[in-house]
């Protein structure tokens, strides 16, 4: 299959990713030099309209960008794949509104996940507060958002047609906000997924879309590709892409070793062990076979997309069980290889301690819990599930 132009250019970018690595952990962001190279060559609009300068790219597109990334640094990968998804909102934007938004060449939109937030209905719009966590990219963004319930003027939660309660993502410059830094984790430090807070920001109608766990909706419907697919049908793949790529980086970090390394009382290096050799292969084995599940289901449910208009329940859980299941061999095969390395590979800068620690961080997210494989589980002996995250 012929190399697409986001690949090509993301695959121009690996060395100068690898070679800022360890500047982007240090600094717990994006190296400035990494940044401008994403913006310059589209990578952050990737999945945004034409019409704003975006590449209404294929969502297995995405994640194949995404997977490139990842294996030079996890934490580049998962801004790109965070944001890039973000910049959906566009289309839910009057155009407008989406080009105030979007104007800049450096624009990005970033956001997190919250349990406080509440939005007081306005004149023309609400009055915005709350905290709001895990905000990767938050400091490259340019504007935020904020998913929040709708509360009436007596302060009571606003109840929908549908029976459910009223919410929106609302989106505001990033300077309106306070940024608190609390990351300090174990991987994924190149993030920067800090915690930011409004207490009472006043945020117009035209800044505020549907909110992101109802998306698609039957307008976008009638779009591009990456339109079609709910938020977690974008970002589970996505972030199962950033578990493979880091994890095909630490199998090339640990055969570049494997092939140097002579064990103490060993004669041989350690590409010469039997139980090595085993595991490499095996190895090799589940991260091409997790990445061909996930790239092939993701291109079939495009041209389903495309013709239907939308993916199937069916479809949904299938991509929800191959993105997580892909999240979890790549952290089985990043420990496998660990333990192979020996002592070798808990030093720093040596290719193999930081991607193991970005790959312990992955499989924290909620995108690779195993509670998804009990709800795929449920859908297919037709015991009724939660379909929030699919």
């Amino acid at each position: 299959m012929r190399m697409s132009q986001f690949v090509s250019r993301a695959h121009a970018l690996t060395p100068m990713i690898a070679d800022a690595a360890s500047r982007t952990e240090a600094g717990r962001r994006l190296d400035e030099t990494v940044l401008v190279a994403l913006h310059r060559d589209g990578l952050f609009r990737m999945l945004a309209p034409g019409w704003l300068g975006g590449g209404e790219a294929a969502p297995s597109e995405f994640v194949e960008v995404v997977e490139v990334l990842a294996r030079a640094d996890a934490s580049t990968a998962w801004c790109l794949c965070q944001m890039g998804v973000c910049a959906i909102a566009a289309v839910y934007l009057a155009p407008e509104a989406a080009r105030e938004i979007f104007a800049e060449p450096n624009a990005a939109v970033a956001w997190g996940t919250t349990r406080d937030a509440r939005a007081m209905v306005a004149e023309g719009g609400y009055r915005v507060s709350g905290t709001w966590e895990f905000a990767s990219g938050c400091h490259h963004a340019t504007w935020l958002g904020g998913h929040c319930p709708i509360i009436g003027a007596d302060g009571a939660a606003l109840v929908g047609e549908d029976g459910q309660p009223m919410d929106r993502t609302v989106l505001f410059p990033k300077a309106s906000a306070q940024i608190t830094d609390v990351w300090h984790v174990l991987g994924l430090r190149g993030t920067g997924s800090d915690q930011y807070a409004l207490n009472g920001l006043f945020v117009p109608q035209q800044h505020s879309i549907p909110a992101i766990s109802r998306w698609p909706d039957a307008d976008r419907l009638k779009l591009a590709a990456p339109y079609r697919f709910s938020v977690n049908g974008l970002y589970a793949p996505g972030f199962a892409a950033v578990a493979l790529g880091n994890a095909r980086g630490l199998f090339d970090a640990f055969v570049d070793l494997a092939v140097r390394k002579t064990p103490m009382w060993r004669g041989k290096t350690l590409a010469h062990g039997a139980n090595v050799q085993a595991v490499v292969a095996e190895a090799d084995v589940r991260l091409h076979a997790a990445r061909l599940y996930l790239l092939d289901m993701l291109r079939q449910h495009e041209a389903d997309a495309m013709t239907r208009g939308g993916l199937s329940m069916d479809q949904r859980m299938s991509l929800r069980a191959a993105s997580t299941f892909a999240i979890r061999d790549a952290t089985r095969v990043t420990e496998a290889l660990f333990a192979l390395a020996g002592a070798t590979a808990i030093f720093d800068g040596g290719g193999i301690e930081r991607r193991f620690r970005d790959a312990h961080a992955i499989s924290q997210h909620h995108q690779g819990r195993l509670a998804h494989l009990e709800t795929v589980g449920k859908h297919l002996m037709g015991v009724e599930s939660d379909l929030r995250f699919c």
